[in-house]
């Protein structure tokens, strides 16, 4: 999962990437407007954290803009003022939600769920063949097995099974596990995809991560 988080106040902005990507979120911040504007139309989010009172361009303008542009990413508006007046504006403007601060990490969290289930990611499982993602629990499983995954594992494990049977470049993976500022011409992803398959494929007799030559890797059943 991609998070963009729009957020001026440095501190408040290093304070929510921090814990979102203890939740195995990958994390990108922009730190006025128009840089957000930019970050949410070139880069594919699963959801925009964007405060209201921004450098260069204001929160409302910017979803505004970005639905005029077509861009349907859930947006959760942060801000300082608690008014109706404001929630309604931040509503009408094409936001999905709203919270104010001060706010307690763990209701963001809980909002932030929310909004990926109505981004149709509402299964409290993902399945695929006989492995299992809980995402109350936090808990894989192959079969009988428990299945111990460490944060980036976590998240590679997700990104593979909202895609099985596709295949997933580097750059992909890249973007949606780690966030742009990852120099994607590492190994990196190549050894956390090694790690995993140790976890999950090693001692199975049927191995479901493939690797697709010069290209990335695939989810898919053996045939």
């Amino acid at each position: 999962m991609r998070i963009l988080v729009v957020e001026d106040e440095k501190k408040v902005a290093g304070f929510i990437k921090k814990g979102l990507a203890e939740e195995s979120y990958a994390v990108d911040v922009a730190y006025d407007g128009v840089e957000g504007e930019y970050l949410a139309s070139t880069n594919d989010y699963d959801i925009i954290i964007l405060d209201i009172m921004l450098p260069k361009k204001n929160g409302f303008d910017v979803v505004r803009d970005l639905r005029v542009r077509e861009i349907k990413t859930p947006v959760l508006l942060l801000t300082a003022r608690d008014t109706v007046e404001d929630k309604v504006k931040g509503l009408d403007s094409g936001a999905d939600d709203y919270l104010s601060k001060p706010f307690a990490f763990e209701e963001l969290l809980a909002r932030v769920r929310a909004l990926l289930r109505r981004k149709d990611y509402g299964l409290a499982e993902l399945k695929f063949a006989d492995i299992i993602l809980d995402q109350s629990t936090r808990k894989a499983t192959r079969g009988d097995v428990v299945i111990d995954l460490t944060l980036k594992e976590y998240g590679l494990l997700e990104y593979f099974l909202r895609n099985p049977n596709k295949v997933l470049t580097r750059t992909m993976i890249a973007e949606h596990v780690w966030d742009y500022t990852f120099d994607s011409d590492t190994n990196v992803i190549d050894v956390y995809v090694n790690h995993l398959r140790n976890k999950i494929d090693k001692d199975f007799p049927k191995k479901i991560i493939h690797t697709v030559r010069g290209i990335g890797y695939i989810l898919k059943e053996e045939e």
